[in-house]
């Protein structure tokens, strides 16, 4: 008997010393898990998707020079090598992931904007509020202008996407519906912003800005360069329906002079 008790109290002493380190074991790898996931999230959010919102907006910025310059272009995308595995792996499933588990961390926000009301507080809300908007916005604009899968919609039925010669026309009337219109020029706007400010955050976690001045000079520089790119976006859609978006139209005249692009807006060959 007395060899049982001896043999029970070492097993109770051996369980109280082993279970915290395995709770510590197991916390160390949830929070492994969770700190690599938010990295992804991060380099997502970059590279590829960043990258594809640059090129996006390039190519959206041609309807300046007139629909055949824009279907031109369009053709030039859709003749990329591989491009379903492209589309794929460099697009949708980076975005899905990002989408999603960025869902999840808006989830988690404890915003304390309104107790403390500073600005990187308030951008913080931001970003997480456009993170949620845009999900709904990018499934919107896959659906319409993508897959053309909307009843009631210009493109429902006809996409760009397989219909190169006739796609500045599909997003032309598309954009001439008013409230379609607003919807792009928020969700142009809001992705704008959170790529920009998501630019900040990514060199602030990685280590990249450390300083107080150099991320003071760094924030400046992403707001400009969401309200840049915000612009870009908004004159380019304003183009497929009016000459020169809301540029003056003088510098589409020039270009017309200089034979870059013909009176009606179409490239010269």
């Amino acid at each position: 008997m007395p060899n049982c008790e001896f043999r029970l109290r070492i097993s109770k002493y051996k369980s109280q010393i082993e279970n915290p380190r395995i709770e510590q074991l197991v916390m160390a790898i949830k929070i492994s898990k969770t700190f690599m996931m938010r990295k992804l999230h991060q380099l997502t959010g970059i590279v590829p998707l960043g990258a594809f919102f640059f090129v996006h907006l390039f190519t959206n910025s041609k309807s300046m020079s007139g629909a055949e310059v824009f279907n031109d272009a369009v053709a030039d995308i859709h003749h990329i090598p591989y491009l379903l595995f492209v589309e794929v792996f460099g697009i949708f499933l980076p975005l899905l992931f990002h989408s999603v588990y960025g869902i999840f961390i808006s989830a988690e926000m404890r915003s304390n904007a309104l107790n403390y009301g500073y600005g990187r507080n308030w951008f913080y809300v931001f970003q997480r509020v456009t993170g949620v908007f845009l999900f709904f916005f990018i499934l919107f604009h896959l659906l319409n202008l993508r897959f053309g899968a909307i009843p009631g919609l210009e493109s429902y039925g006809n996409p760009v996407a397989g219909n190169a010669d006739k796609a500045f026309a599909i997003v032309a009337l598309e954009f001439q519906n008013p409230w379609i219109f607003i919807f792009y020029v928020l969700g142009v706007t809001a992705t704008a912003w959170h790529l920009a400010y998501g630019f900040f955050l990514f060199a602030v976690d990685w280590g990249i800005l450390i300083g107080e001045r150099a991320q003071k000079m760094a924030l400046y520089a992403c707001v400009g360069l969401a309200f840049f790119l915000s612009a870009v976006g908004i004159n380019a859609m304003v183009a497929f329906n009016k000459k020169c978006g809301l540029l003056p139209r003088a510098l589409c005249e020039e270009a017309e002079k200089k034979g870059v692009v013909e009176p009606d807006g179409s490239k010269r060959f």
